[in-house]
């Protein structure tokens, strides 16, 4: 598992190990956070469909799902 700063989650970029309708390269476009400063909510975007998709904040942290970066 890859250690993901919250803070630093706004506008990363990730790709995806197993590309999905060939939606391989990601950015986080959105995160929202409580008053206590813990993650709502997280959005992704692909890169070529423009699709946006929620996810938990922590899956991205999975390595057999995502890369941190566009490789």
């Amino acid at each position: 598992m890859n250690q993901i700063n919250p803070k630093k989650l706004l506008n990363s970029k990730r790709t995806a190990v197993k590309p999905q309708q060939k939606e391989k390269h990601f950015m986080v476009t959105k995160v929202t956070f409580d008053d206590e400063g813990l993650v709502i909510s997280c959005l992704i975007e692909a890169v070529m469909s423009k699709r946006l998709m929620p996810i938990q904040w922590r899956e991205l942290e999975n390595v057999s799902q995502w890369v941190h970066g566009w490789k």
